[in-house]
């Protein structure tokens, strides 16, 4: 039997570990994510009571006990955060915990060395892409949440779990030592698109360098596929899958968020003729983001607000096509070729990023204070 194919017995012994002497009513796949295995699961007798149990994929987390001693401090931060709230602006926001295994441990280790954790289910929907009116204000607005929650977390408590994740020099190093061979035309466009833009690829990380970025705690993967919606409101209550939380730039949430909530099309599709940066819900989300987060912000972070959609857009594409090179060994594919295709989504978004230039940078002004000379 393979490992994909007994994946769900082993999510079941895993269950076990942290409901003993329970049987399950449910467990069942929960989501696509590109890293984790994830199952819904629904002890026997519980009326209301969900848990998500993941599977932490050991190629991208080297040290997933680390992930686990980073969620608490986050955790704990944030129930502090949460009840010493007083003028009650957090109301409604739902914290992400993780529950004790048998052992006492927040995880569980199978025998075949598997890592498996619980958490706590949060109620509402996804939507990604963003296709509800409003939603796309709500995702900038939960952004901003997060990064005033954390605001006062001092990023020296988390252990980086993923040195070098979102420093673009470092993914562009990786596809150095893999590019060379000739390639086929849409190959050879996505490395075009790569060399003429290499210089760009260090900006956020020499700003840090120079002092104009601090150092703050950031989520990591802020797209709308990891904010919970409310069903009824559709406000936002939650982010989730909190594995990338580490000391880093904002900007790199900023832009992230961006990248994937302002594309047409989203990240996954066959169709790239509707790939397209939509700055209608640029708009919005900025608008709710810096409602949120905007008095907070320094004027060197404005600034540097639209170099960090265009450099994630950039990013993203560059970690695709090289995984592509080296033969799928990162992201989740469903045939090869899958990342070539989403490196090719990413690549096309870029250059809408650039013909909207001066609209986001008009947007950023209106919304917050004037965006300033663009650093690039």
């Amino acid at each position: 039997m393979s490992p994909r194919k007994s994946l769900p017995d082993s999510a079941r012994r895993a269950a076990a570990a942290f409901f003993p002497g329970h049987a399950l009513a449910r467990l069942d796949k929960l989501g696509e994510g590109h890293i984790n295995d994830t199952f819904l699961v629904i002890p026997a007798g519980a009326r209301h009571d969900k848990y998500v149990l993941q599977r932490l994929s050991p190629r991208v987390f080297k040290r997933p006990e680390l992930v686990m001693a980073n969620l608490r401090v986050l955790a704990d931060h944030l129930d502090r955060r949460l009840r010493d709230d007083v003028a009650q602006h957090f109301s409604g926001w739902r914290l992400v915990f993780p529950l004790a295994a048998r052992d006492g441990r927040d995880y569980y280790i199978d025998p075949a060395g598997n890592f498996w954790r619980m958490l706590n289910y949060i109620a509402g929907e996804m939507d990604d892409p963003l296709a509800e009116s409003g939603r796309a204000g709500e995702a900038g607005r939960a952004l901003g949440l997060f990064h005033r929650l954390v605001a006062d977390l001092d990023p020296g408590r988390l252990v980086d779990i993923l040195p070098g994740f979102h420093v673009t020099p470092g993914y562009l190093a990786d596809y150095d030592r893999i590019a060379g061979r000739d390639g086929d035309a849409e190959e050879e466009y996505c490395a075009g698109v790569i060399d003429r833009r290499r210089a760009f690829a260090p900006i956020l990380e020499n700003a840090a360098r120079d002092g104009l970025l601090p150092i703050r705690v950031i989520h990591g993967d802020p797209r709308p596929a990891n904010i919970i919606f409310e069903v009824t409101s559709g406000k936002a209550v939650s982010m989730v899958d909190l594995d990338t939380v580490k000391p880093g730039l904002i900007h790199y949430d900023i832009g992230d968020c961006l990248r994937s909530a302002c594309n047409r099309a989203g990240d996954d599709i066959d169709d790239l003729d509707r790939v397209g940066f939509d700055t209608g819900k640029c708009s919005e989300l900025l608008s709710g983001y810096l409602a949120e987060m905007g008095a907070l912000l320094t004027d060197a972070d404005f600034r540097f607000i639209y170099p960090a959609v265009r450099l994630l857009a950039f990013e993203l594409g560059l970690r695709f096509f090289t995984d592509h090179l080296a033969g799928d060994i990162y992201f989740k594919v469903a045939y090869r070729g899958h990342n070539l295709q989403r490196a090719l989504a990413q690549f096309r978004l870029l250059e809408s990023i650039e013909e909207s230039a001066d609209a986001i940078h008009d947007i950023i002004g209106k919304c917050g204070r004037a965006g300033g000379d663009d650093p690039w």
